[in-house]
C-alpha cells in the first residue's frame, strides 16, 4: 500500500501489524500504517495462560492491534492483541480493505492519465489529508455529493476522470426499510385523490423512496438510504405527508411495516 503516516501513533490507537519474528517471551511486528516496528508480549497475546506462542500467531500474518504505551526516545512501541475488541477488529480491517480500493481507483487514474501511481497518490493524499484520515472517505463523499472537488486544485489533466473513475466504483453501503400501505378512499373523484397524494409522497421521498402498486388498494414501499438513520427520516416524512393529505378526506390508510430478517 502507499498510506503512511508520518511520526509515531498515539498511544491506544488501533494499528495494522504484519507479525516479523516470534520468540519465547514476546512477539515482534511491523506497524504496517507508520513503517516502525512495536512489540507485544506474551501477556498481551491472549487472555489467560500461554504455553505456546506459536499456537496463538504465525510469522507473517496481519493482525490487529492497539498501542499500550510508546518511548520515543529509545524507538520502543509495546503493543496488544489481546484488548482489541471484535468491534474495534472489524472496523480497522474494513478501513484498510476500503483504503486499498482507493489506492487501485488513484491506479486506473494514473493510467488514464498515462502519470506514475504513486507521484498522483501523493498529489492527491497532500490535500485530502488535510481534512480526512483516508482516501476512501473523501472517495464516499464524492460519491454522496457532499465532497468539493474543485477546491482541493487537483491537476485539471487528470480531475474529471478523478471523478468519473470515483463514481464508476466506489458504492455506497445501503441500508432498506420495507412495509406495506393500505389506501382506501370513498371520495367521488377517488383516483385523483389518490394519484395527487402519491405525487406528495414521492416529492418527499424523492430518490429514497420506491412506491408499487400490488392491488386491492395495498402499496408496497421501500426507502432506501446510505444509513438506518437517513431512512427512518424519510419514512417518518413520508407517512406525515399522507396522514397530512388524506385529513379532512373520506379516506382511511394503514402502514404495515415489513420485519427484517
Amino acid at each position: 500500500m502507499y498510506y503512511q503516516k508520518k511520526g509515531f501513533p498515539q498511544e491506544y490507537e488501533i494499528v495494522l501489524c504484519t507479525i516479523t519474528k516470534i520468540q519465547y517471551h514476546s512477539v515482534f511486528a511491523t506497524i504496517d500504517e507508520y513503517d516502525l516496528k512495536g512489540m507485544i508480549h506474551i501477556s498481551e497475546v491472549a487472555a489467560g495462560r500461554i504455553r505456546n506462542i506459536a499456537e496463538y500467531i504465525k510469522e507473517g500474518k496481519v493482525v490487529v492491534c492497539t498501542v499500550l504505551r510508546i518511548d520515543k526516545e529509545r524507538g520502543h512501541i509495546d503493543l496488544s492483541l489481546r484488548r482489541v475488541t471484535d468491534m474495534q477488529r472489524k472496523t480497522k480491517i474494513n478501513e484498510m480493505k476500503q483504503e486499498q480500493k482507493a489506492e487501485k481507483i488513484i491506479e486506473a487514474i494514473a493510467h488514464e492519465a498515462k502519470k506514475d501511481a504513486k507521484q498522483i497518490y501523493e498529489q492527491i493524499a497532500e490535500k485530502v489529508f488535510k481534512k480526512y484520515t483516508y482516501i476512501h472517505q473523501f472517495f464516499e463523499e464524492i460519491v454522496n455529493g457532499s465532497a468539493n472537488v474543485e477546491e482541493m486544485n487537483f491537476p485539471k489533466e487528470y480531475e474529471k476522470s478523478l471523478i468519473e473513475i470515483v463514481k464508476q466504483r466506489i458504492k455506497l453501503p445501503e441500508v432498506s426499510i420495507r412495509g406495506e400501505i393500505q389506501l382506501k378512499t370513498y371520495e367521488n373523484d377517488g383516483l385523483k385523490v389518490i394519484r395527487e397524494l402519491f405525487q406528495k409522497v414521492q416529492e418527499k421521498g424523492k430518490q429514497y423512496l420506491e412506491i408499487k402498486y400490488a392491488g386491492a388498494g395495498i402499496y408496497k414501499a421501500k426507502v432506501t438510504a446510505p444509513d438506518y438513520k437517513k431512512a427512518e427520516t424519510v419514512l417518518k416524512e413520508v407517512i406525515e405527508t399522507i396522514q397530512k393529505e388524506i385529513k379532512g378526506t373520506n379516506s382511511i390508510y394503514t402502514f404495515v411495516r415489513e420485519e427484517t430478517k
